[in-house]
C-alpha cells in the first residue's frame, strides 16, 4: 500500500496564523462546537471540585480502627481531582472560555453529588458511585469531541482513565473492609471470657 502524502498549503496556514491573535489556541483548523465544548468542560470542572471537597471532608471525617489506610486513600484522590480541575480550568481558557469556579450552582453543573456518608464504609460507597458517574459521563464527552479537538479528547482521555482507578481503589477497599469486618472476633456475652485475638485477621492495605 503506499503511503499516504501530507499535502498542505504552508502559506495560507502561515497567513491564517498572523489573523485573529487574540484567538490564541483556537485557529480556523478547529472544528469542534467551541461553546458546547466548554459547557462540557465547565460541567467537568464542577465536577471534580465536588469530588474534590468529598474526598477531602471523608479524608478529616474518617473514624475507625481502619481509618487511616482509607484516609490515605481519601487524601491522594482528593489531590488528583483538584489537579484534573486545574488542567480542565486551563483548557477552558485555551479555548477562550471562562472557568466557572462560581459556588452558586455548583451542584447543579457538577455530574456527581456531594454525599458525605455516615461512616467509612458509607465515605467509600459513596466514592465509589460518584467516580461510576464520572466515568459514564465523561466517556461520553470523550465520544462527543471525536476528532474534531484532539487536545481536549486526549485531557478527558487521560483524566477518565484516572478516575477509572479510583473506582477500583473504591471497590478494592469495600471487599478488604468486609473481610476485615467478616474476621473480627464476635464481642463475648456477658460474664464471657473474651476469645483470644486471630494474628491473621489484620487490616491488609
Amino acid at each position: 500500500m503506499a503511503s499516504k502524502p501530507f499535502l498542505t498549503d504552508i502559506e495560507a496556514i502561515r497567513r491564517r496564523a498572523r489573523e485573529h491573535l487574540d484567538q490564541g489556541a483556537i485557529t480556523a483548523g478547529y472544528s469542534a462546537d467551541r461553546e458546547t465544548v466548554i459547557k462540557l468542560l465547565n460541567e467537568a470542572l464542577a465536577t471534580e471540585i465536588v469530588c474534590t471537597l468529598r474526598y477531602k471532608y471523608h479524608y478529616f471525617m474518617a473514624q475507625g480502627i481502619h481509618s487511616q489506610a482509607v484516609k490515605a486513600e481519601f487524601l491522594e484522590h482528593a489531590q488528583q481531582e483538584q489537579e484534573h480541575a486545574d488542567r480542565i480550568a486551563e483548557r477552558i481558557t485555551q479555548l477562550d472560555g471562562k472557568p466557572n469556579f462560581n459556588p452558586d450552582g455548583l451542584l447543579s453543573r457538577a455530574h456527581a453529588d456531594y454525599a458525605e456518608g455516615a461512616d467509612l464504609v458509607e465515605m467509600i460507597r459513596e466514592d465509589l458511585v460518584a467516580e461510576r458517574i464520572a466515568i459514564d459521563t465523561y466517556r461520553a464527552i470523550v465520544e462527543y469531541i471525536g476528532t474534531d479537538d484532539p487536545t481536549t479528547r486526549r485531557i478527558m482521555e487521560e483524566v477518565l482513565a484516572q478516575e477509572e482507578e479510583h473506582a477500583e481503589d473504591m471497590a478494592s477497599l469495600l471487599v478488604q473492609l468486609g473481610q476485615a469486618e467478616t474476621a473480627r472476633p464476635a464481642q463475648p456475652a456477658q460474664g464471657a471470657p473474651a476469645s483470644q485475638p486471630n494474628p491473621g485477621s489484620g487490616w491488609q492495605h
